[in-house]
């Protein structure tokens, strides 16, 4: 009998299934910092701190996490130096390339909508103060 992961890499995955492991993956991607983080590392290797500042408002603790998410994934990779003080650069792989690559899509629609999507935000509260 093979492992998990041979067992699904012979099954089609369907995200909207609660067992499928791209699930979990989608979370990654999508969340808040998953997101954030992939888009800043569209642009350049960064080390901890620099993408840190990058991503207003991550704390340590969850770009930490964060990360470790992303490289367990596969798209994100972490170069770790030998040297004092140990310097560590963040990158993304090619796979983490095409998924940040689609996400920049979707931000730069919500961006050039943001007008529209507070416009209906004012409607939506008018209707209902």
């Amino acid at each position: 009998m093979g492992t998990i992961d041979e067992h699904h890499d012979q099954l089609p995955f369907d995200v909207f299934a609660r067992s499928c492991p791209s699930r979990e993956t989608l979370g990654h991607v999508t969340g808040r910092w998953g997101g954030l983080t992939l888009c800043a590392l569209r642009e350049d290797t960064l080390r901890f701190n620099e993408l840190r500042r990058r991503v207003e408002g991550v704390s340590e603790k969850m770009l930490s996490q964060t990360l470790h998410a992303l490289e367990r994934d596969g798209l994100v990779s972490r170069d770790a130096q030998p040297t004092n003080p140990p310097r560590v650069d963040y990158g993304l792989t090619e796979l983490g390339q095409e998924v940040a690559d689609r996400l920049l899509g979707l931000v730069e629609v919500l961006e050039q909508r943001m007008p529209d999507v507070l416009e209906a935000r004012r409607a939506y509260d008018a209707e209902r103060a």
